[in-house]
C-alpha cells in the first residue's frame, strides 16, 4: 500500500512538472523572485489541477525587516 501511495504521489508532482514546463516556468531568461518561484512551486503540487483549470499564483508582499540599530 505505502509503494502505490508513493507512486501515485510522484506520478502527481510529474504532472504538475509537465504543467510547470509548459508555462514557460523553466525558462533562462527568466528572473528568480519570489513570485516566479512560488508560482512555479504552486504549479507543481497542484500536479494535475493545473489541466481542469486551476492556475495558482502567488503575491508575494515585501515585508519589512527591522534594522539594526547604529
Amino acid at each position: 500500500m505505502r509503494n502505490i501511495i508513493g507512486l501515485l504521489i510522484v506520478v502527481w508532482l510529474l504532472i504538475g512538472v509537465a504543467a510547470s514546463w509548459q508555462r514557460g516556468y523553466f525558462g533562462e531568461d527568466r528572473d528568480v523572485s519570489c513570485k516566479t518561484f512560488g508560482d512555479t512551486a504552486l504549479t507543481i503540487v497542484a500536479g494535475p489541477l493545473n489541466y481542469v483549470g486551476v492556475n495558482p499564483k502567488v503575491d508575494c508582499k515585501a515585508v519589512d525587516v527591522p534594522q539594526p540599530s547604529k
